[in-house]
């Protein structure tokens, strides 16, 4: 039984201390949760994981108990859309599944891969301290079976408490202290191999002791083929494999919403600076209908890798304003009535009523395109996205996308007219050039990421892995088709209409898998 004593000053702040050097790696703690919280078989709330130390014959082996590290400022929480994810007053970090709407943005966010979609309710789902025990005063389960008290639970503010002593005056460690999430989860006498997942090898052919496991698309294994983080002869010999959060249609996503935004602003930029009319037909038909579509093309890919696809309502009934999903969600609704009305004004014949909307058009889908790069920032898991320069990139890519989108039908409108075939109007021309240099522009921002060198181990792995590891066919056919298909239109410029406009296709498509190649290897680095 828990014994609650307060100090008469603070609010009750739990914290678990592990003990390593008293782990004898049983298992039993993972046992006693799946018991106790009726997780699923394939996914867990706690594990050992373990490590061999050093080369035969001297050799020992090392434990890590995995698990929620019940963090003070806890990422998931702030990019839960819901609250589904929540913090308690005791600070326990807690979850609600009835509000889970299964987006994955906790999953993305914590950097110790704490957290799972449960594949019978499809909520999201991890250790939440036994929290419905805790509350009639019982330790957690794992606690209780743990034969050598390994494991141990008290409260920080009170300084009496075997915990904060254990804290406050011995040698404890933390997981990824650089990631400022303020664990609550510390281990005692933890090896280093353990507690960094690149520290130690894989072994080879995914043989580890009791299971096989291999990296693939879908799950990531601690340990990395080529890059070793630690001096030590470290050998991985039991882990369990993580599913990556977004697959795909995230990828995808990114894509279509960059068309989404690209073709508004480019046009709405080219009527702006006087390269188009007002009255062209591709402003005021044109550029809604696409803009329009690929914007529901974009919701029905969110709303589709949504694990509970029908509460996405929740994310404007009961929104939690500090995730960049919900803000997200209210910019595309914005763009979206700013769409809908330049279409409502066309029919009506206003065409001032279009210019007027330029006011709030052009900041709504710039922000339409960009805020993904603050929405994969809070994805603090994820080294590769913590990018500065990542809004700016993807305003670029959605400048790439528009005039890509657009140069065809302002050669198709030219050819209709009745000018000169070798007499290009300033809206073509200036389509053009805007695929071109912002193609320069997506390639110099390109060479500046791989290229330079990167703070982090995990950045560092996330670039191997999308240049020359699983992701190396989608990353460089998708950089190669993005050069040649914003160079190639120039040559419309000098009367080669039919090489040129095959430039279009190959921009488009290759910008589509470098998102994928980008996407994809900033969640392949293995985080536990």
């Amino acid at each position: 039984m828990i014994e609650q004593q307060s100090n008469g000053t603070d609010q009750v702040q739990w914290a678990k201390v592990i003990d390593h050097a008293r782990c004898i790696g049983c298992h039993a703690c993972t046992t006693a949760c799946k018991s106790e919280n009726v997780v699923p078989i394939g996914v867990t709330r706690t594990y050992v994981k373990h490590v061999d130390v050093g080369v035969f014959p001297q050799t020992r082996r090392a434990h890590q108990v995995t698990r929620c590290n019940q963090c003070a400022h806890a990422p998931c929480v702030t990019a839960c859309p819901t609250a589904a994810m929540f913090k308690r007053a005791d600070g326990i970090v807690d979850f609600d599944k009835s509000i889970c709407i299964g987006c994955k943005a906790c999953m993305a966010a914590c950097p110790y891969d704490a957290i799972f979609i449960n594949p019978e309710d499809h909520s999201a789902e991890k250790c939440n301290f036994c929290a419905h025990r805790i509350d009639v005063g019982l330790e957690p389960a794992c606690v209780v079976v743990c034969p050598t008290q390994a494991i141990l639970i008290g409260d920080l503010n009170d300084q009496s408490s075997y915990v904060a002593q254990i804290v406050n005056r011995e040698a404890v460690n933390v997981r990824r202290p650089e990631k400022e999430t303020l664990p609550k989860l510390f281990y005692k006498g933890a090896h280093q191999a353990t507690l960094d997942p690149l520290a130690a090898r894989r072994p080879e052919a995914g043989l580890f002791m009791w299971s096989e496991q291999r990296e693939s698309h879908e799950h990531v294994v601690s340990g990395n083929p080529t890059y070793n983080n630690s001096s030590a002869a470290a050998l991985l010999t039991y882990d369990v494999a993580h599913s990556i959060p977004w697959d795909w249609r995230v990828s995808l996503y990114t894509w279509t919403k960059g068309i989404a935004s690209g073709v508004y602003l480019v046009a709405a930029l080219l009527v702006l600076f006087g390269f188009m009319g007002s009255q062209s037909a591709l402003w005021l038909w044109g550029t809604p209908i696409i803009s329009g579509a690929f914007l529901g093309l974009t919701g029905l890919l969110l709303i589709w890798d949504l694990e509970h696809p029908a509460r996405f309502y929740m994310i404007f009934t009961r929104p939690q304003w500090r995730s960049w999903l919900v803000k997200g969600a209210f910019i595309i609704a914005g763009y979206s009535a700013v769409l809908a009305l330049h279409f409502v004004g066309s029919i009506a014949g206003s065409t001032s009523m279009q210019s007027w909307l330029m006011l709030g058009g052009i900041p709504l889908s710039i922000l339409t395109a960009i805020y993904t790069a603050y929405l994969f920032a809070q994805a603090k898991a994820r080294d590769l996205w913590q990018n500065p320069l990542l809004p700016a990139h993807l305003f670029v890519q959605a400048a790439i996308l528009g005039s890509a989108v657009l140069l065809p039908l302002a050669l198709i409108g030219q050819l209709s007219s009745a000018e000169p075939v070798d007499f290009f109007p300033p809206a073509f021309v200036a389509t053009v050039f805007t695929l071109a240099i912002a193609s320069l522009f997506h390639l110099l921002m390109i060479l500046g990421e791989v290229s330079l060198t990167h703070a982090t181990a995990h950045a560092r792995v996330a670039i191997w892995e999308m240049m020359r590891a699983r992701y190396k066919t989608a990353f460089w056919s998708g950089v190669f088709l993005s050069i040649v298909g914003g160079a190639l239109p120039l040559a419309m410029l000098f009367g080669f209409l039919s090489i040129g406009i095959i430039g279009v296709p190959l921009a488009l498509v290759g910008l589509m898998l470098y998102e994928h190649a980008y996407v994809q290897a900033g969640q392949s680095v293995p985080l536990a």
